[in-house]
């Protein structure tokens, strides 16, 4: 009988606790659901603390080999980049780029990209502070994207943004395109609203959290990717990868139909202007609020290959990328902004993958314009 009684209580106990388990479990998922999307709760990492922070935000699809993955919380990229590893030092001449692939430097080892090649030549600011450079770029050509980059980066007190820039990144359908300004409307939009940007008709492309979406459970992929992602922190620090390097890559296009002339739809001779961000470009000088901001038109491929006198390359026919050219440079004349315009100084065979994508020798070239721009503004 007492044996009974025993069993009674203990399963009354098991039954008591996983009710109360259960009901801690709802209530918690529920409450998580009130932490703010891209809250505080991003920015808790291992990261420059217990292994160094990264020399680039991070992405990547193949995170086994790369030790990298792609993410959609900012809070946790920029908690994981050695931006973010302290104060600015009083002897740092802070310099921050922004941009898209070709910046962030893919198939390049960090120190090869255009930030570490800054890095490595140890400039001086006219009053004795060493140059450091940031790379802040991230895969993808959306001036939208660059803007919320630019927004956060602002924080940390630099005293140069360079910031690249192409023509593929300035169609209006292109803006939210991005997965990383798709998933975070609580920068997008009110970016949107404060510069009144012509992206509206295209608001349907922001992905908004349904509530469950913002409860535990429903943000469990977004919390594993990141413990992931301080996991491969370890590596990271062993081995400097954060991306594979592919022996055998398909090159760039060279060769072009006849008739491949057309520019998302459009035909020549010009280019819809209206189409066109480049009120964002205008956004990010006001958000810079004095801030110098260099902006570079990035080096493309200049194909020799068949109809190259129809195209430039994949991304470009000749009509429409000489028309853009013209627009930024007169855009920029207007207005007052620091330009210069390098597209042509790569040639051909320093481009890997892709006609925004350039060598360690073709980054150096790229480098070797850009100096004298980058050194004028080390003594204002």
């Amino acid at each position: 009988m007492i044996t009974e009684d025993k069993d009674i209580n203990y399963n009354q106990f098991i039954k008591n606790t996983m009710i109360k388990g259960l009901s801690l479990f709802i209530i918690l998922n529920f409450m998580f659901s009130f932490v703010p999307k891209g809250g505080n709760i991003g920015g808790i990492s291992l990261y420059n603390r217990v292994f160094p922070g990264r020399a680039r935000l991070p992405f990547g699809e193949n995170p086994r080999n790369a030790y990298n993955l792609s993410l959609y919380d900012l809070a946790t990229m920029f908690a994981s980049h050695e931006i973010n590893a302290g104060p600015k030092p009083d002897e740092e001449y802070r310099v921050i780029l922004i941009g898209d692939s070709a910046t962030w430097g893919i198939l390049l080892e960090p120190e090869d990209t255009i930030g570490g090649i800054i890095n490595s030549n140890n400039l001086k600011s006219c009053d004795g502070r060493k140059v450091y450079t940031y790379n802040l770029a991230y895969p993808s050509m959306s001036l939208l994207k660059d803007l919320m980059i630019l927004e956060i980066a602002l924080t940390y007190d630099p005293d140069l943004i360079i910031w690249p820039i192409t023509l593929e990144s300035f169609p209006v359908q292109n803006q939210i395109q991005t997965p990383l300004a798709a998933n975070n409307p609580h920068i997008v939009e009110p970016l949107i609203d404060r510069f009144e940007l012509s992206v509206t008709d295209y608001l349907s492309d922001i992905n908004h959290p349904s509530f469950w979406d913002l409860t535990l459970v429903g943000r469990r992929r977004t919390i594993f990717d990141a413990l992931q992602h301080q996991f491969y922190g370890v590596l990271w620090a062993a081995t400097g990868i954060d991306q594979t390097y592919p022996i055998n890559y398909t090159p760039a296009q060279q060769d072009f139909l006849e008739d491949d002339t057309m520019f998302h739809g459009w035909s020549s001779p010009i280019l819809p202007v209206e189409k066109l961000c480049v009120d964002i470009i205008k956004a990010g000088h006001i958000l810079a609020n004095g801030i110098p901001i260099l902006l570079v038109n990035e080096p493309i491929l200049i194909s020799k290959g068949k109809n190259s006198e129809i195209r430039y390359n994949y991304f470009y026919p000749r009509w429409a990328y000489d028309h853009y050219r013209t627009l930024i440079q007169n855009q920029a004349q207007h207005s007052g902004w620091h330009y210069v315009d390098l597209w042509d100084v790569i040639p051909v065979a320093q481009f890997t993958n892709s006609a925004v994508h350039f060598t360690p020798q073709g980054a150096f070239l790229y480098y070797q314009q850009l100096e004298q721009p980058l050194k004028e503004f080390l003594c204002q």
